[in-house]
């Protein structure tokens, strides 16, 4: 590990240090748990209530400050009691991303019970299975959720009790309903009194498959406590590391001393815009700025505008940023991250973030669903020193990288990663031999094929299920898509398995444009060969005028634009 990391790493995790550890015993499993680490995420909550009447969530042209969303919690909170909601009860959130959304999920984690995060994206019927899946009592959503899942109400109601709280709506509403504006008008001086613990459930999110109905992942009030502070000692560490690491020059023009403002661009319902989002920022203290919908013109305005510090978002949202035409005419230099989770940020976009931003530094994390959030994170100069690894593993998190076997494997060799820590989730809820397989001995099997360097620094590969196998040898999707992201004209591609006669099969890849900009089947061929294997080349191409599909998260829906182009 670099010399100064590792300086600041002892330090930081010391013994009486903010973020000393120690082994306990979680569910059966030997687990490394932060010494300080609060009880619940409700104390995270209870903790922010000292910052006052600064802004908090900024929606459009509306406002709301720390002050007023905790008087709204409370009687959120109430709301809920006096319906009967606890300790151990679910409530289901299905909305886009507006500031009701985090209002809800602040005051249903304060009662003891757990948020259930809908995809809303979801069809009626996947809105049906969720909802019998996950059994919440109540369902706050808004009309657009409404109008989808209104068809499969009575049906759900056959089976369970289920009451509705509907935010932004108008006109008459299903019996059973309850208009937002009551809930919030219910007199509350206090959070309700109750005790949680911190393997209590506090959150179901549902894993974004490809096949089937998704899994839902049931996380801890330990789990996501713990990803908050392993997010605070990577944010800790290496400013202390590398001190002259958050800017590259000097501060703002200004000089001003502002409030922590993030941009947020992928949806609550995944754990980069809750727990990588919601959470560090409410504790900071910082202001949470909402898009009605994602445009990265619109972003640059706002950036300019509310002065910007950070931004969470996919990768590909931070390439159309500094890929933009107004990107040179916008001042962007309260930025000092940039990058993105839940995919991989190739190299030429760290290079590009790097020269292009004039305060920020590039920057990742790397986790899933079911670790709460992060496992690893890099950014600033350990990023550009190694843009091809997501970091080494947090001070809780234990890594390792095994064989199909389940051997351990040395340094450099590239296996199934597997991870263990109190951020992963107890479990899959109601499919416990998906749980079994998934959690071996308290250990996660990530899917994700990895490398670990003699430095602990973890490169992710490829997903195990997206390599192709070319004639016996493995072409890593991840690598090809890297090489030929770097040329120029290209804004998108995704690559993926093609069936062949010969070779069982092989990489084919379809390519999106920049707009005005155009190249060859071949030139683009050469840009790869030169950078890659031959035999990694991609053999088919498909050039698309319309941007790739992608999921809520902002994904590549990889199998669906495979079948659609080979069908």
């Amino acid at each position: 590990m670099d010399p100064s990391l590792e300086t600041a790493w002892k330090q930081l995790t010391a013994p009486g240090a903010p973020f000393a550890w120690s082994v306990q015993d979680v569910r059966g499993v030997p687990t490394r748990t932060y010494d300080a680490a609060p009880s619940s995420l409700r104390a995270i909550w209870e903790g922010s209530a000292l910052h006052g009447d600064a802004d908090y969530l900024v929606f459009g042209d509306e406002r709301i400050r720390y002050s007023d969303a905790h008087r709204i919690v409370r009687s959120v909170a109430r709301h809920l009691t006096d319906g009967g909601i606890g300790r151990g009860d679910r409530v289901a959130i299905a909305m886009r991303n507006y500031p009701e959304w985090v209002l809800a999920y602040w005051a249903i984690v304060s009662t003891g019970a757990a948020v259930v995060g809908m995809n809303a994206w979801w069809t009626g019927a996947e809105m049906e299975y969720g909802v019998k899946d996950s059994a919440p009592k109540v369902l706050i959503l808004d009309p657009d959720r409404l109008d989808t899942f209104g068809p499969h109400l009575d049906g759900v109601r056959a089976e369970q009790d289920l009451d509705l709280i509907l935010v932004r709506g108008e006109g008459e509403a299903p019996a059973g309903t309850t208009a937002w504006a009551d809930v919030i008008a219910t007199p509350a001086d206090a959070l309700p009194d109750v005790d949680i613990s911190p393997e209590d459930d506090v959150c179901v999110f549902y894993t974004s498959g490809t096949t089937g109905f998704p899994k839902g992942a049931v996380m801890t009030h330990r789990g996501v406590v713990s990803n908050l502070l392993n997010l605070a000692f990577w944010a800790t560490a290496v400013p202390m590391a590398r001190p002259n690491h958050k800017a590259k020059d000097t501060p703002p023009a200004d000089g001003a001393k502002r409030q922590p403002t993030t941009l947020l661009a992928v949806p609550f319902f995944h754990v980069t815009g809750c727990n990588c989002c919601i959470h560090p920022v409410t504790a900071s203290g910082g202001r949470i700025l909402l898009m009605y919908k994602w445009n990265a013109g619109e972003a640059l305005e706002l950036i300019e505008r509310e002065k910007v510090d950070t931004f969470t978002g996919v990768p590909m949202m931070s390439r159309e940023l500094v890929e933009h035409p107004d990107f040179a005419t916008r001042d962007t230099s309260t930025l000092s991250s940039l990058g993105g989770g839940g995919a991989a940020v190739q190299p030429d976009l760290v290079e590009k973030i790097e020269k292009k931003l004039k305060r920020g530094r590039p920057g990742t994390g790397y986790g899933l669903t079911e670790t709460c959030g992060v496992i690893s994170m890099n950014s600033g100069d350990f990023f550009v020193d190694r843009p091809k690894t997501v970091g080494p593993a947090l001070p809780v998190v234990e890594a390792k990288v095994v064989d199909e076997a389940g051997s351990s494997l040395g340094h450099g060799a590239v296996g199934e990663l597997l991870v263990r820590g109190p951020n992963n989730v107890r479990g899959y809820l109601n499919k416990p031999e998906a749980t079994a397989e998934a959690f071996p001995e308290g250990w996660f099997r990530t899917g994700d094929l990895a490398t670990v360097d003699e430095d602990g620094f973890i490169s992710i590969v490829d997903r195990a299920k997206d390599m192709v196998l070319r004639g016996g040898e493995n072409i890593y999707c991840a690598e090809v898509e890297a090489a030929l992201f770097d040329h120029e004209a290209v804004k998108e591609c995704a690559v993926f398995a093609v069936p062949d006669d010969r070779f069982g099969e092989v990489p084919g890849v379809a390519v999106v444009c920049k707009d005005g900009a155009s190249v060859s089947e071949e030139a683009l061929r050469a840009h790869a060969g030169a950078k890659i294997a031959a035999f990694k080349v991609p053999a088919r191409f498909w050039f698309l005028d319309e941007d790739l599909p992608r999921n809520a998260n902002g994904k590549f829906l990889k199998r669906a634009l495979k079948e659609r182009l080979l069908d």
